[in-house]
């Protein structure tokens, strides 16, 4: 069985800090995380995930008080209205076992790595999320996809359906 770690982060500016060392190389490790310096920064939805997995208490640094997973929920969401989508494809593909890292502002949501290769070879997906009925441009879509096999990896479109359910569609060219 994988050794469960639990640690504390601290939200300050927004953002979730783990200042503890150990929890931090612990968490990087595993492919969560960003590091600033000494610190490691999670991206809302890494938070999100194991706050709702109980591996992460997260203490507000203004008012002294623990963050339960709805307060973080809701203030993340009030900042950022498609994070709810996001956590749910970010939830998803973590149960199943991949490394997600944020998409880096390529028009991507997320760099996906297969089970076992974080670490040692470079992402092979590029996800790109959407909640079912939302509008999608053929333009860019094909745009993402180009840059995708531009560099070697394969395009996924994530949809939540209204349930919650994510369900992934590969998105391969012909004749580009």
């Amino acid at each position: 069985m994988a050794s469960v770690m639990t640690g504390e982060g601290i939200l300050t500016g927004g953002k979730i800090v783990i200042v503890d060392r150990d929890y931090a190389n612990f968490l990087k490790e595993r492919g969560y995380g960003t590091m600033e310096g000494e610190e490691l920064i999670l991206l809302p939805e890494e938070a999100l995930y194991l706050s709702e997995d109980g591996r992460l208490k997260v203490r507000n640094e203004e008012t002294g008080k623990e963050e339960g997973f709805q307060s973080l929920a809701e203030r993340f969401i009030r900042a950022r209205p498609e994070l709810w989508t996001r956590y749910l494809i970010y939830r998803d593909l973590r149960k199943k076992g991949y490394v997600v890292k944020d998409g880096y502002g390529l028009g991507l949501d997320f760099l996906v790595y297969e089970r076992g290769s974080f670490g040692k070879e470079p992402a092979k997906f590029l996800v790109l999320g959407f909640s079912e009925g939302e509008t999608l441009e053929l333009e860019g879509l094909i745009e993402t996809l180009r840059m995708a096999m531009g560099s070697k990896k394969e395009m996924i479109l994530a949809v939540v359906e209204s349930r919650g359910d994510v369900v992934y569609y590969a998105v391969s060219h012909v004749g580009f």
